[in-house]
């Protein structure tokens, strides 16, 4: 059974300058578009990636990249 975790990322739009970083450090849930800016998944952050998504957050230069916890 997979474990389901209740966080979701989100990105600041204004604070993000695409550096690509978090698309880099978490490949499984940020692509990016054609000037490289992040597109996130829009879904929760796996409970087996959560400590990755956590890592991805805390390494954005602006810190635009949030992990938050989804309301149910």
């Amino acid at each position: 059974m997979r474990r389901r975790s209740r966080a979701r990322l989100r990105v600041d739009p204004i604070g993000c300058r695409a550096h690509g970083l978090c698309q880099e450090l978490l490949p499984e849930l940020v692509d990016l578009d054609e000037w490289g800016y992040p597109l996130l998944a829009d879904r929760a952050v796996p409970a087996e990636l959560v400590a990755h998504a956590r890592r991805a957050a805390a390494a954005c230069p602006t810190l635009a990249l949030r992990l938050v916890r989804q309301d149910e």
